[in-house]
């Protein structure tokens, strides 16, 4: 009796469910039922008398099995609706008596609701790592193939798609900061101005909102700034001492009814600015890749005097800070 004592109170403590059944299948007893199953005691009641309907049918009929058998059974529960309820490791026992006949059957129930959540949670984090690592490579082979494409030799292409890798990676390291969640617009300029220029380097002066780029448009973006400070530091206002390139970020609404969208504009003195080649990765990445990735659109405006490079990018891509 002490021995029965001591394992009962053990067994309160830990929240496992148990229910005894005799061969009729009515509760001898029960310990730690959960209170929604039963208000009160549920000693002589049957399955459906407490449990919920569809594991009610599901553990009668199980049990009836090791009744017939007397070999134990384990089997996995939800219950309540798909998107919820809770999840329940059972197993299903004969307790057999001195004579070796079944005396009656133990139902063991332990609630694994977190763990099953954990590993939805886990699944999803999975598929969605994969899913951006494919859009990664994606992104990787379409720069190694345009860079190949418009290199001179094998020295130029190194040189420049080391240089566009690094953007990439440090757009990244931005958006896994963030669990993928993606990243500021600012510290997206600074973080790829930063790889060039030094903190107190004014030469490329940001201005106007701020907003939250989803992954997708942090990536692309950065490496569109990429271009576009690596063009600037060799042909245009960046290669002078003194030189200044501005960054200016809007939001423009063309219907009353629409979301508007981020238009960023990239201005500098022309002098020796410009594209060196209008086929070359660079204005393929500017005028094609980067809007086409975004569904937006780009244009260039270049003349003796100035150089302003505008990237639309519809609010599907965003969120205002």
């Amino acid at each position: 009796m002490q021995l029965r004592r001591g394992l009962l109170r053990a067994l309160r403590n830990t929240g496992i469910v148990v229910i005894y059944q005799t061969p009729d299948m009515r509760v001898l007893w029960g310990q730690n039922v959960p209170e929604e199953w039963a208000d009160g005691d549920i000693l002589g009641s049957e399955d459906g008398e407490f449990l919920p309907g569809p594991m009610a049918a599901r553990v009668t009929e199980m049990r009836a099995e090791v009744l017939a058998s007397g070999q134990p059974v384990k089997l996995e529960f939800h219950e309540g609706v798909e998107s919820g309820g809770r999840w329940y490791d059972m197993w299903i026992d004969a307790d057999r008596g001195d004579d070796d006949e079944i005396a009656g059957v133990v139902t063991t129930m332990v609630e694994i609701t977190e763990r099953k959540h954990r590993e939805q949670t886990l699944r999803t984090l999975l598929r969605e790592v994969s899913h951006r690592s494919k859009n990664l490579l994606a992104i990787i082979q379409s720069i190694a193939t345009q860079t190949g494409r418009h290199a001179s030799g094998i020295d130029s292409f190194l040189d420049r798609f080391r240089g566009r890798l690094h953007s990439l990676a440090s757009s990244q390291d931005l958006v896994t900061s963030s669990n993928w969640r993606g990243a500021m617009l600012s510290e997206l300029v600074e973080g790829q101005i930063a790889r060039y220029r030094d903190e107190s380097d004014e030469g490329v002066r940001f201005e106007g909102v701020d907003v939250h780029l989803n992954p997708n448009a942090a990536l692309h973006i950065g490496l569109a700034l990429h271009e576009l400070v690596v063009n600037s530091m060799s042909h245009g206002a960046l290669a002078r001492p003194g030189g200044q390139a501005r960054l200016t970020a809007t939001l423009s609404r063309q219907d009353a009814g629409e979301a508007p969208a981020l238009v960023l504009t990239w201005s500098e003195p022309a002098g020796a600015a410009g594209l060196p080649e209008r086929k070359d990765f660079a204005s393929v990445a500017l005028e094609r890749v980067v809007p086409m990735s975004l569904d937006g659109t780009a244009r260039f405006d270049v003349s003796d005097e100035r150089l302003d490079y505008r990237l639309e990018i519809p609010a599907a891509n965003f969120e205002a800070a």
